[in-house]
């Protein structure tokens, strides 16, 4: 296949490789000034050292682009088919997940070498035209290494509050303080409502197809819920009553001690971020919350967690958001900030916002084909859904079909509340 003879798959292929090429850079920005012992860290099985996460996003092009691509491909070492594959049963072992942290070597100047090795193959592969479906599964390849920087944010922030130290990643850059008031209720008439991926672009195949939904009449919270009102869930005895929580959700907060989100100190004045130890501003959003605890602390406040239906149905009327709005990977601050309410204030950026809907397949749902089908399908079973991105999200990552999704006792990603309550 000639350029000339399919224009518009060339430019697919040069806007793919600024993409990449950009995406790649900014996973090298993010773990700038790290030392190679930062990298090495696993303070808990659900989260990577950094050094994995370098290796396993070049895996990923290696394994799904390069050897399908250029069948002639030279590994740069056969064993890293295996210590770096993630979940991906269909391409054979894998090192345990909680074992992660024991793999001293390869050095992390190793896996710098590695990751060079992998984009040059990759620039190589770009000075040929290049066939559609491998064209795919870069594209894939580059939303897979962007999920993979907001991971390194968020698994350096519990490997860091793990230090006693507890360590700055770098400075936290102050934003406009605005002053804590309560929220507003948005209406939504429902009805027949249409959600799932629509028009053109990227999306994941969990997000399709596109399908009707009913929604009765509802109210959705203005912003996500803040640390002050959180706080006084917490001072009304909110981990104390039983009656608040779901039956597994109270036994995991008396096996695990929870008695504040993660990352809060004891004295529910102060918490970490990745700028060190600081003063709870009042007015941000609360974070670090499992689904156990949103849906208890909606119980406490006379509500209830939004479907993720609600949810998307609600925040397509202020998509797509202007190049100045939402707090995103890209601010470079890594910490949910206040926002003036206007409108569905905050809705993409700062917290993910957990839902009251499971992670299941949509209907007539089908995997992608071959073995980057396990992607997501495997994953729907005992999870939830939550939506709309963080603070550790890259902007361009985001959209209103996006479905993430957690077991319901996760805590260190930059999940947040937002309320919904039935109008009738």
């Amino acid at each position: 296949m000639r350029y000339e003879s399919d224009p518009l798959l060339a430019g697919r292929q040069a806007q793919l490789r600024r993409a990449l090429a950009a995406t790649r850079d900014r996973t090298l920005q993010l773990v700038a000034g790290l030392s190679a012992e930062d990298c090495m860290v696993q303070s808990m099985p659900d989260a990577s050292p950094v050094k994995w996460h370098l290796a396993h996003t070049t895996w990923f092009f290696e394994t799904f682009v390069l050897e399908r691509a250029q069948p002639d491909f030279a590994a740069f070492d056969p064993a890293y088919r295996v210590l770096f594959n993630s979940y991906y049963a269909g391409v054979g072992e894998r090192h345990p997940r909680p074992a992660r942290g024991l793999l001293s070597r390869p050095d992390l100047e190793t896996v710098h070498a590695y990751r060079l090795h992998v984009d040059n193959a990759l620039d190589r592969l770009f000075a040929v035209p290049i066939a559609a479906p491998v064209l795919d599964l870069i594209e894939l390849g580059i939303h897979h290494e962007q999920q993979h920087q907001e991971l390194i944010v968020t698994d350096l922030k519990h490997h860091f509050w793990s230090n006693p130290l507890h360590p700055a990643h770098g400075p936290l850059s102050e934003i406009e303080r605005v002053a804590h008031c309560a929220t507003g209720w948005l209406p939504f008439s429902g009805g027949l409502v249409e959600i799932g991926r629509r028009g053109a672009g990227f999306a994941f195949d969990n997000e399709a197809p596109r399908h009707c939904v009913w929604l009765q009449p509802f109210l959705l919270a203005a912003r996500p819920v803040s640390n002050a009102e959180y706080l006084a869930f917490i001072e009304d005895g909110g981990y104390r009553r039983p009656e608040l929580w779901l039956s597994d959700g109270w036994d995991t907060v008396q096996r695990e001690g929870w008695q504040a989100p993660l990352y809060w100190h004891a004295d529910l004045r102060h918490h970490y971020t990745l700028g060190g130890d600081r003063a709870l501003a009042p007015a941000e959003p609360v974070c670090h919350v499992s689904y156990y605890e949103a849906d208890a602390y909606a119980r406490w406040a006379g509500a209830r967690l939004p479907l993720e239906a609600e949810w998307e149905h609600a925040a397509l009327s202020g998509w797509p958001i202007h190049a100045d709005e939402g707090n995103f990977l890209e601010s470079g601050r890594l910490h949910p900030g206040a926002a003036n309410e206007h409108g569905l204030s905050q809705c993409f950026g700062d917290v993910w916002e957990w839902t009251a809907s499971a992670y299941l397949p949509y209907p007539g749902f089908r995997p992608a084909a071959g073995t980057v089908g396990e992607y997501n399908g495997k994953f729907m079973i005992n999870q939830m859904v939550l939506r709309g991105g963080s603070c550790a999200t890259p902007r361009e990552h985001i959209r209103p079909s996006y479905r993430n999704f957690f077991p319901p006792a996760a805590r260190w990603q930059f999940s947040g509340i937002r309320l919904a309550r039935d109008t009738r």
